[in-house]
Parts: structure tokens; C-alpha cells; sequence
């Protein structure tokens, strides 16, 4: 097993991934999965098959995949043995070795972060405290750290007088160069704590006097706020917080916290004003989500059609069609989307209208015409037979995918075939069809060289 294997994995999210792993443990295969860990280095395997033994109770065997990854030295792999011993209780001794060396201050501050959790799991807070507070000045993901652990431990006020140096320093920073990235998230911090000790009202005092003056604060800045208003009720005030905000940034987070309040008519009126103002994309890209949420499509397409040909950042096609497509199944609808007259090719990404379709047809089970559609692509974006084996599986034609995946033998013909025998019930033979790592990695495009200006002339750009 090898190192460097388990980080590509990881960075690629390649290897047998999650998602087929997902599929073999649906089907109850976990021994399956668990024997890919060891024998194959499968990462997500080894991931998905601790849980799953670590739910059940069998902790031992959780500790029999983990071990060959831990014994690499991985750090990802200790962590993930240190979890199991934690989970099985009473192993408290044992897992913190492999997470926190002799030398506390030898950890990078990333490593701190990772060690202070796992103490907080394994109900050692003082201990986490110890190594967090010393370090808090070096970034604010520790002093993150440090307000998760101590939830409910009756320590807010402690955890308050730490961050309020801190969030006073922020305050004081003033963008560019002099914004202190170390406490950029202190004052948030401040008012979570604050609310989470009943006192909310408090939060809202102070965070809110951040805000006026400040017209370009930290998107999460202004999310935090918002949140906090809406969860109380206080609409009002974030009614007000426009004024002194970039209405870019804070005019969705007002509209959204009127949408969830069931005030979706002054959600609409507020958005309608502001494209009437400033044409912007933002509020249009909104507004369509909203009307798509709500089952509008007429609406939606009425109100994102002038952005049918923007370029591709700005596009508001594609937020349309990914909705319809990913999170709400409605294949009907995105038909009638991607045949409207005013959607046209856009920036050489034709074959993006050409899916949407085809996926469309497919779902509405008229998979010759998906087919015909990819095929009359006239540069297709993958290898049309995949494409085609791909539209087959979605409409249960299992059988006959399998034979156009087997017949291409491709590197990735063989990852689809993999998931298609898991669909058929045959397990074993997907995970022995599904290339190895090392086949995987042997198979990458090599990049290619680079010009003058650092960005290469050739494809894969």
C-alpha cells in the first residue's frame, strides 16, 4: 500500500469511488467492500467499511481494514484508527498516540486542528483546551475548534472572554492590508457563543455594529448576521442592513430570510425592484431558482431568458437545468426548458444543451431518441458509446449497456461496467471488472508544457 496511492485517491476522488462503494454496501456487500480495502488499497472502501462495522458494533474488524492503511503512516488513516479506538470505548490510551506526537509544538496548525478534535471526541476537553489556547493567535479555524468542543460543556463564558480580544482586533483591521486574517471569523464566533448561551439579543447588538460603514464585509460575515436576525424574527433590521451593505451580497440573504418566513411575495417584490434598478445576474439567478423551487417553470424561464446567452460564469441557463436535473428529477420540464426558442449554443458549449436532453428523453423513457440526440452531437464531450450505455442503465436496459461497455474495454468503459454489474447483483465481478489504482493512475493524460505566460497551449489546459 502506498502513500502517495491514498492521496491521489483522495485528491481525485477516483479508485472505486464513494458512490459505487455506496451502491455495494446498499446491496449489503460490506464483506465485499471491506476485502477491496485490504487487497486493492481502495481508500473509500476502507472508509465506508469501518463505518459500517463501526455501527454495527464490530470494532475489531473496523481495526482489521484500517490497520494495513495506518501502518503507511498516513496521517488521514491514523486519524481514522484513532476514531475507531475511540468509538469502541474505554481505548482512549491507545488512540491518542497515533494522533498527537511526544511534541505537541511540533504540529502544524492544520495538525492541531485535526488533534484537538479527536480529544473532544474522545471527552478529553481540557486536554484539547490546553493545546488549542496557547496556538488560537496562529488562525481562526483553532479558535473554531475551540468553540465546537466546548458546546455544552458550561463554558461559554470562558470561551467569550478568549474570543473577545480577539473579535476587538478584527474589528479594528480595515480590509486590504490591513485585514488580520488570523481573527477574520472572531467576531462570528462571538455572536454564535453568544446566542448559544441565551444571549441573542447580544449577538445581534454586537455583531450589527460591525455592519454599518462597512459596505464590503466578508460574505460570511454578513450570512452570519442575517441568520442570526432571521432565526429571531428580526427582519426588519436586516431589512435596514441594505442600505449600508453592497446590495450584491446582502440583498439575497433578506430575500431568502423572507422566502423561509412564508413571505414569498415580498421575496418576489423585493428581487422584481432590484432587476428593474440594476439589471444584475445575481438577483435574476435568484429569482428563477425561487420560481423553479416552486414548481414555476414558466416563470423561471421568463426571468432568466435574457441570461440564456451570457457567457459561461454568468450563464443562467445552466443553474436552471442543473436544478432540474440533480435536485429535482423533473425531466418533463427540463425538455421544455432546453427546447425553448431562447436557449441557444452558447460559448462552444453546445454539447452541455445536447445532455440536458438527452438525459431529459431518457428519464421519459424514449431512450432512442436520448441516443439519436447524443449521436447527432457533432463533437461529442465523451465517448458516444459511453454516453449511450450511460442512457441505457437509466432506463434499466442493463443488459445491453453491459455488452456496449464490454465490447469499448476502455479504462473508463471498465469504472461504468463496474457499476453496472452492481446493479445486476454481481458484486464480486464489478469490483475485479473495476481498474486498479495503479491502472488508474498509469492511464492520466500527462499534462501538457507550459508557455511563457505559465498557462499551457494545448489541451488539457
Amino acid at each position: 500500500m502506498d502513500v502517495d496511492d491514498l492521496v491521489w485517491q483522495t485528491n481525485t476522488r477516483r479508485g472505486l469511488s464513494p458512490r459505487r462503494v455506496t451502491l455495494l454496501l446498499e446491496r449489503g456487500h460490506l464483506d465485499l467492500v471491506a476485502q477491496a480495502a485490504v487487497e486493492r488499497g481502495e481508500w473509500f472502501c476502507a472508509e465506508a467499511a469501518v463505518e459500517a462495522l463501526c455501527r454495527s458494533g464490530d470494532f475489531e474488524r473496523a481495526l482489521s481494514v484500517m490497520e494495513p492503511f495506518a501502518a503507511t503512516g498516513w496521517r488521514a488513516a491514523l486519524y481514522a484508527k484513532a476514531e475507531i479506538l475511540l468509538r469502541a470505548g474505554r481505548r482512549t490510551e491507545e488512540a491518542l498516540p497515533l494522533i498527537r506526537p511526544d511534541e505537541a509544538g511540533g504540529l502544524s496548525t492544520g495538525e492541531c486542528h485535526a488533534v484537538a478534535e479527536m480529544l473532544g471526541k474522545a471527552g478529553r476537553v481540557d486536554e484539547a483546551v490546553e493545546l488549542l489556547v496557547p496556538r488560537l493567535d496562529e488562525s481562526s479555524s483553532l479558535l473554531s475548534v475551540l468553540v465546537g468542543i466546548t458546546e455544552g460543556q458550561g463554558r461559554d463564558e470562558w470561551v467569550l472572554d478568549l474570543i473577545a480580544p480577539r473579535a476587538d482586533r478584527a474589528r479594528r483591521a480595515r480590509g486590504g492590508e490591513d485585514r488580520d486574517h488570523a481573527f477574520c471569523g472572531a467576531r462570528e464566533l462571538q455572536a454564535r457563543v453568544l446566542e448559544r448561551a441565551g444571549r441573542a439579543d447580544e449577538a445581534i447588538r454586537i455583531l450589527g455594529a460591525d455592519m454599518p460603514g462597512h459596505r464590503f464585509l466578508a460574505p460570511t460575515a454578513l450570512a452570519v448576521y442575517g441568520g442570526l436576525l432571521t432565526r429571531h424574527g428580526r427582519l426588519e433590521d436586516l431589512r435596514e442592513l441594505i442600505a449600508d451593505q453592497d446590495p450584491h451580497a446582502a440583498l439575497g440573504i433578506y430575500a431568502s430570510a423572507l422566502w423561509r418566513h412564508g413571505r414569498a411575495e415580498e421575496a418576489e417584490a423585493v428581487m422584481r425592484s432590484a432587476i428593474a434598478d440594476d439589471d444584475w445576474v445575481g438577483y435574476r439567478a435568484w429569482l428563477s431558482s425561487m420560481f423553479l423551487t416552486e414548481g414555476r417553470l414558466d416563470d423561471a424561464i421568463a426571468v432568466a431568458r435574457p441570461g440564456f446567452g451570457w457567457n459561461d460564469c454568468s450563464n443562467l441557463l445552466t443553474p436552471l437545468a442543473h436544478l432540474l436535473l440533480d435536485r429535482l428529477d423533473r425531466p418533463e420540464e427540463l425538455l421544455r426548458l432546453v427546447e425553448h426558442p431562447s436557449v441557444v449554443p452558447y460559448h462552444d458549449h453546445e454539447e452541455f444543451q445536447h445532455w440536458w436532453r438527452a438525459w431529459a428523453l431518457a428519464r421519459l423513457g424514449r431512450v432512442d431518441e436520448a441516443i439519436a440526440a447524443t449521436e447527432a452531437d457533432p463533437r461529442p464531450w465523451a465517448d458516444p458509446r459511453i454516453v449511450k450505455a450511460d442512457l441505457l442503465r437509466m432506463v434499466g436496459r442493463l443488459d445491453t449497456a453491459a455488452d456496449e461497455l464490454r465490447a469499448l474495454g476502455t479504462i473508463r468503459a471498465r469504472e461504468e461496467l463496474c457499476e453496472i454489474l452492481i446493479l445486476q447483483g454481481r458484486a464480486a465481478e464489478a469490483i475485479a471488472v473495476h481498474p486498479t489504482v495503479t491502472e488508474l493512475r498509469a492511464a492520466e493524460p500527462k499534462p501538457a508544457p507550459r508557455g511563457e505566460n505559465g498557462y499551457s497551449s494545448e489541451p488539457p489546459f
